[in-house]
């Protein structure tokens, strides 16, 4: 585990333990109900729900609805979502956190959670003043939860660096302090489009000097199925079809809005993370030499060595 704290006494007992669970809901009725349950077998039993529907068709909503009935003791709320998509209904939720909440834990319609994920998390967060975030490895599994594989780990440390060109962070498995929800509320109202929520956030808390706190342990079984809206980040065949990605269209526009949208909260970073920015934004311009020193001088790089290879065969040819 990467920055790993030991919890406090009494942190686990303290107001401030309360999470707000947010989750994003559309067409997921095959498998709500099941994520659901997941929550409220939690081990850490201090939370409440926030579920933002956007626009589902099918009985998500009445199965969200009945859900809350038959949990009068929770706090249960359901919300009208921005009909955006994914990335713009979780940034929706950020709006309704209560404020008695000490953490922010964003949860996919689609998954189970472990019943001891909130409260590993919030122990390895309890000691954090600043900013800080956590997440972990899931297994990954097929649609009727056979086990098939755990997403990868990440071989170098999470950093900013990193966080610009790639996303290691799992949404169903983050969470953030207090003080990084702070962080991430406040540049909420300045960027315009992200790529995805959990991966803005890992880009913004790291840019921040936040802390990035991993778990190689799993704590979330990870469906596999064809609705999807991102899926599975593991295997070799998945990691090929992420370097292929690299020089299409659709990644080059994944840089432009990672850089407009943190371009938008560049004072929140820290003088050394600006001058990364910095770079990316030359890495995308005209000029191979000029492309490449950037890259070497900003140390931007991906996990594995063929992907930072493949990082830099692109950024020689443009295709940033």
């Amino acid at each position: 585990m990467y920055g790993h704290r030991s919890i406090p006494d009494g942190a686990a007992s303290s107001a401030t333990s309360k999470v707000a669970i947010l989750l994003a809901l559309y067409n997921g009725a095959d498998f709500l109900r099941e994520q659901l349950d997941s929550l409220v077998a939690q081990s850490h039993g201090s939370w409440s729900l926030t579920i933002s529907d956007d626009g589902s068709q099918d009985d998500s909503r009445a199965l969200a609805e009945a859900f809350a009935a038959a949990h009068p003791d929770r706090e249960i709320r359901l919300i009208d979502g921005p009909r955006k998509g994914p990335a713009a209904n979780f940034r929706h939720l950020l709006a309704h956190v209560p404020h008695d909440a000490g953490f922010v834990a964003f949860c996919d319609q689609d998954d189970i959670w472990m019943e001891d994920k909130l409260a590993r998390a919030i122990g390895d967060l309890a000691a954090e003043q600043g900013p800080a975030i956590w997440c972990s490895r899931a297994q990954v599994t097929s649609d009727t939860l056979t086990p098939l594989g755990l997403t990868p780990a990440p071989r170098h440390p999470p950093s900013f660096t990193n966080a610009l060109i790639q996303n290691i962070v799992i949404g169903h498995t983050l969470t953030l302090n207090r003080a990084a929800f702070a962080l991430v509320a406040a540049a909420n109202a300045e960027a315009g489009p992200v790529v995805m929520h959990d991966w803005w956030i890992y880009q913004l808390v790291s840019g921040a000097g936040g802390r990035v706190v991993w778990s190689d342990a799993p704590s979330t079984l990870y469906r596999q199925h064809r609705r999807n809206a991102v899926g599975g980040q593991g295997g070799a065949m998945a990691q090929w079809a992420a370097m292929r990605r690299m020089g299409g269209d659709e990644h080059q526009s994944w840089n432009r809005v990672t850089l407009a949208a943190l371009a938008a909260s560049r004072l929140r970073l820290t003088p050394e993370n600006r001058a990364v920015l910095d770079d990316f934004a030359v890495m995308q311009g005209s000029g191979a030499l000029r492309r490449l020193a950037a890259l070497r001088r900003s140390k931007i790089r991906r996990q594995t060595t063929a992907a930072q290879s493949a990082l830099w065969l692109s950024t020689a040819l443009g295709w940033l």
